[in-house]
């Protein structure tokens, strides 16, 4: 889809439908046709309610009028849900080319609100079903966004970053049996080729002979090759502490030996989705130019019950020498992700945030509507946390505590791998993380329940790209 700004009237836009917002106690600003969109809000018909909706058609123009309630509550998020609400209705009216009129006197968050909603809300995944000929004919082609100002460079960063979520939906929402770890190492591979990014890639033999004994361990189960994918984006004029992106891709969890139950396992394909953030949003970084440097890991493998897959009382060694004995075979993805932090740590990371689909814990704990943050520095996870308040992806930060990192102490080995009871779950899955990262500031986001079917007006079924808008947004932050 096309996505541009223009200075002109919208009514000069080209579009054929055009939105317009009203706050409460305001008329509509520029009207047609000797008052026809204000004669619309008089008789009740539109409303400045948050998301109501009214349709018309004036100077040979298709309208939808949209309430955005309050001024003062009105922000980057509810320009989100008011451009979702309003593309849902257009979809329904045959709507090919949007122009947005951009409210009076709001700032650059609703700017990118407005494209990253349309953005979001348009995205579909139909790679694997057939388009009929009507779906072909309501397609949205072209997003315009009108405004007394020139806010092209907001607009086309809006529009950057929206498609690399998207682009981690795509990933995500693939079936299992096709994004394997060695397809998304390709995907990495693609992203390196198009923005002149390094791009490593160890397979099972080479992760063994790292010593990535955690990481091996998981992939043990699984005929598939694992991959330890590495992308460095390192611009000349970068400024600020190395960051350090990790992700998991279990790209499908059976649990292993120690299964999951048969009901919704086919959801399982998502646990590849902090991976899938972390890519794109390096790819959307460089896309940008931003002036920092980003080493992204991403540790990739499925996770399967097999007569090789690691067992409950196994003992593994990872990296960092530490010995992890296997309660539970479904608590995989921390040791995909020790490994990755120390990687990260060897190689020049100064500030790290990991990405996850961890515990089911933090979805009995925040539902679709927070995702975790647990950090060993106060000022590091405010940073982040401030990124995610400004892309809407909310964070909730839980604490970290030596009582926490004692329940993980093993008897066998040096720590365990989960903790029998399951009390602080999502907690002492972040302690055992802890281990691994030292002194260097360090984020850990537990994101399983807000990866996919979060409810979300722009992003309400399957994968919705979480993290992506927040990562580009921290590194933005950290290049100020």
């Amino acid at each position: 889809m096309r996505v541009r700004a223009t200075t002109q009237a919208p009514v000069d836009s080209g579009a054929d439908t055009i939105a317009i917002g009203l706050f409460e106690g305001k008329n509509v600003s520029h009207d047609v046709d000797d008052g026809a969109l204000q004669a619309l809000v008089d008789s009740g018909e539109a409303r400045r309610g948050f998301r109501k909706l009214a349709v018309t058609h004036a100077a040979g123009r298709r309208w939808i009028i949209v309430g955005l309630g309050e001024r003062d509550a009105f922000d980057g998020e509810r320009a989100r849900i008011a451009a979702a609400t309003v593309l849902t209705r257009a979809r329904e009216l045959g709507t090919r080319t949007l122009c947005w009129e951009l409210p009076h006197h709001v700032g650059d968050d609703v700017v990118s609100g407005l494209v990253e909603g349309t953005v979001l809300a348009r995205y579909e995944f139909r790679s694997y079903k057939s388009r009929t000929s009507e779906e072909e004919e309501t397609s949205l082609e072209e997003l315009t966004v009108s405004a007394h100002h020139d806010i092209g460079e907001t607009v086309e960063t809006a529009r950057v970053v929206a498609e690399a979520a998207n682009a981690a939906r795509d990933l995500q929402n693939s079936p299992s049996n096709d994004m394997t770890p060695s397809r998304l190492a390709d995907r990495a591979r693609a992203i390196g080729q198009e923005l002149d990014l390094e791009v490593e890639v160890w397979g099972r033999a080479e992760i063994e002979q790292a010593g990535m004994g955690a990481l091996a361990g998981v992939a043990r189960g699984s005929q598939e090759e694992p991959a330890l994918i590495v992308l460095r984006y390192e611009p000349t004029q970068a400024r600020g502490p190395v960051l350090g992106l990790v992700g998991k891709a279990v790209t499908f969890d059976t649990g292993g030996i120690s299964i999951k139950p048969a009901m919704k396992m086919s959801g399982m394909k998502f646990d590849m989705s902090g991976g899938a953030a972390v890519l794109e949003a390096t790819a959307a970084i460089a896309r940008l130019g931003l002036p920092v440097r980003v080493l992204a890991v991403v540790g990739a493998t499925e996770n399967m019950p097999s007569g090789n897959a690691m067992k409950p009382g196994d003992i593994l060694r990872a990296r960092s020498g530490t010995t992890i004995e296997v309660i539970n075979t479904d608590a995989e993805g921390r040791l995909v992700l020790c490994d990755c932090l120390t990687y990260a740590i060897e190689q020049g990371a100064e500030r790290l945030v990991d990405l996850a689909t961890l515990t089911g814990g933090i979805v009995t704990t925040f539902g679709p509507i927070y995702a975790g943050l647990m950090s060993n520095d106060d000022d590091w996870a405010g940073t982040v946390q401030a990124a995610g308040s400004q892309t809407g992806e909310r964070l909730w930060r839980l604490p970290l505590d030596p009582g926490y990192a004692e329940m993980i102490k093993g008897r066998y080995a040096d720590i365990v791998n989960a903790v029998e009871d399951r009390k602080a779950q999502s907690i002492t899955a972040a302690e055992f993380l802890h281990r691994f990262v030292g002194e260097v500031p360090w984020a850990h986001l537990d994101i399983a329940g807000v990866s996919d079917d979060n409810g979300r007006a722009y992003t309400p079924k399957g994968g919705s790209g979480f993290g992506v808008r927040l990562l580009v947004e921290l590194a933005r932050a950290q290049a100020a």
